[in-house]
């Protein structure tokens, strides 16, 4: 069984104040950890890119092995699974960080799923935002 790790970002305005988030759970089903995290000025995929980033640096401290990461930006998904081209030159180092970070697990997949799904690390976006602006 492997853990899940939902993740989110958002900005107010693109770009404009921006936060991301992740919540991971172990293989039964229990929150082990979660976190918002403020990033200043950012677009809305540089943030899901780091809440990404921020996650896997989280599931990597709690050792895990197999991962399945979910989030609800398709586009992302889509860039990290290599069926979209990444365009925006801003987020290739971002990438290159991902697939670094990826290196450490032994089975990591990316799967899009709808917002509805994704409601602890949308809140958890939205709470950090609302404190910072």
């Amino acid at each position: 069984m492997s853990w899940q790790l939902f993740t989110d970002g958002g900005s107010r305005g693109n770009p404009g104040p921006g936060a991301c988030a992740y919540v991971l759970y172990d293989p039964a089903g229990n929150l082990q950890e979660k976190c918002g995290k403020y990033l200043g000025k950012v677009t809305n995929n540089q943030a899901e890119y780091e809440g990404i980033i921020e996650g896997l640096k989280a599931a990597k401290q709690n050792r895990v092995e197999e991962l399945g990461c979910l989030l609800d930006s398709e586009l992302v998904v889509r860039q990290i699974n290599g069926t979209y081209k990444i365009k925006d030159p801003g987020l290739k180092p971002k990438t290159l960080e991902v697939f670094k970070l990826i290196q450490n697990f032994k089975t990591v997949t990316f799967n899009y799923i709808p917002r509805e799904q994704n409601k602890e690390a949308d809140k958890l976006v939205n709470e950090t935002l609302d404190q910072y602006t």
